[in-house]
């Protein structure tokens, strides 16, 4: 076999990879993922899939070697093979936003207009955890800050917030964070938290990146 077959062989299987990445859902279900494990039907619920569709991408991720399964009994869990996966979605979104106008828009439009302060970076973030000097809001749901979240954080998800204002702490910046950079989830509290009278910040990314970047962590113990 001569050397550019097998270069066209290889990239043959690289383009598996990207076949599984050309699907938005398949996209939104990786993200899900890098918040940790999760069933089938949980991340049906999630994304909004039917349970037979959701099935259907995860087992074209799973054929691209992106995520791996386990059983439990009748119920089958999945997560992301390793956290590379989280960095190719991250370069993805990187040269998206780089060199896409559409991406462009859509963020100009949807989402720095609704936020036009800048974000915390995460090394900020981390000083001013580790100082008391500010209030971090994890605005996801509960199974996913239970897989992991930021150290001192507290969960309270985007649509049980009003509800729990009066127990936050005027006195102090919130700082909310939810699955990365483009989750609504964070842009939407912070916009509720400073129309009630916070200030409220969002942190740059997400769960993940903060993983990724091997900042510390915590996890709620099993009783």
């Amino acid at each position: 076999m001569s050397t550019a077959n097998v270069k066209h062989l290889l990239f043959s299987q690289f383009a598996r990879i990207g076949k599984a990445l050309s699907n938005a859902n398949r996209l939104e279900l990786i993200e899900y993922l890098a918040q940790g494990e999760r069933g089938v039907e949980a991340l049906s619920q999630v994304s909004g899939l039917s349970i037979a569709n959701t099935s259907q991408h995860l087992q074209q991720l799973r054929q691209a070697g992106l995520v791996q399964a386990r059983k439990d009994g009748q119920r089958v869990y999945y997560r992301l093979t390793s956290e590379d996966v989280v960095v190719l979605l991250n370069t993805l979104r990187t040269v998206a936003d780089r060199h896409l106008a559409d991406v462009d828009q859509l963020v100009r439009t949807y989402l720095d207009s609704r936020d036009a302060l800048e974000p915390v970076d995460p090394e900020e973030l981390l000083k001013r955890v580790r100082r008391g000097q500010i209030t971090v809001l994890d605005v996801r749901p509960p199974e996913e800050f239970a897989a992991g979240h930021l150290p001192g954080a507290i969960n309270i998800p985007l649509a049980e917030l009003e509800q729990h204002l009066n127990d936050l702490d005027s006195g102090k910046e919130i700082v909310a964070y939810c699955r990365g950079p483009y989750c609504v989830l964070s842009y939407d509290a912070v916009a509720q938290l400073r129309a009630n009278g916070f200030s409220a910040r969002r942190l740059e990314d997400g769960y993940p990146e903060w993983k990724l970047a091997g900042l510390p962590t915590e996890v709620v113990e099993e009783p």
